[in-house]
């Protein structure tokens, strides 16, 4: 299915400045484009999970009393 959209002068002079090939099509580009958001979308998404679940572990490590003890011996 083909259709046509709207876009500025700025934004289609930019899209031909990244083509990866001369003669490849706003259409591959643009899909090309939204699969490299998506992967960094996922791995954003992953990297967020993992900071949640050290934030509880670095908590834990840093709270402690026998570190305390010692910052004051």
């Amino acid at each position: 299915m083909n259709t046509t959209i709207q876009l500025d002068k700025a934004l289609v002079k930019m899209l031909q400045g990244i083509k990866e090939y001369p003669r490849q099509t706003y259409g591959e580009l643009i899909e090309h484009m939204a699969k490299v958001f998506q992967s960094v979308k996922k791995k954003n998404q992953y990297d967020e999970f993992l900071h949640k679940i050290q934030q509880a572990k670095m908590k834990e490590l840093w709270d402690n009393k026998e570190d305390e003890a010692w910052e004051n011996a």
